[in-house]
């Protein structure tokens, strides 16, 4: 089971991989970092992601009702996909066995990279990481 440097490591032999990292989206820090960040600056967009990324796993309106269809246990946010006119942008929540408050983000070029590809990879990946 890869940690987090690994695993970074393997997102950015994704085609179209410009930048990752694993960010905690209480905080807004970056847990690791490779490759490049919007804006020169992989801190600001640590925390800039998370805001984004709290919303939207906060929202009661974005999550599913549980598998019975009762409104039992929600089922969460597992991803979200910002798309730029040169990018995408690529926020998967790393499951784990006790409240997770962290994410994979991939800054993705949209002329090289595959987006269906690049979210079914993020999805292994998050589900074999090991945190700590």
């Amino acid at each position: 089971m890869p940690g987090i440097d690994e695993s970074l490591l393997e997102i950015m032999r994704l085609p179209g991989a410009r930048g990752a990292s694993l960010v905690d989206w209480i905080n807004g820090l970056a847990l690791g970092a490779v490759g490049d960040a919007p804006g020169g600056d992989p801190e600001a967009t640590a925390a800039e992601t998370a805001e984004l990324a709290r919303h939207a796993a906060e929202s009661g309106s974005l999550a599913v009702p549980g598998p019975d269809g009762t409104g039992g246990k929600e089922q969460p946010v597992e991803d979200l996909i910002v798309t730029t006119a040169d990018a995408y942008h690529l926020v998967r929540f790393v499951p784990t066995p006790f409240d997770s408050t962290v994410f994979l983000r991939l800054w993705l070029d949209r002329g090289e990279g595959n987006l269906a590809l690049a979210r079914i990879r993020l999805a292994e990946i998050a589900a074999r990481m090991v945190l700590g």
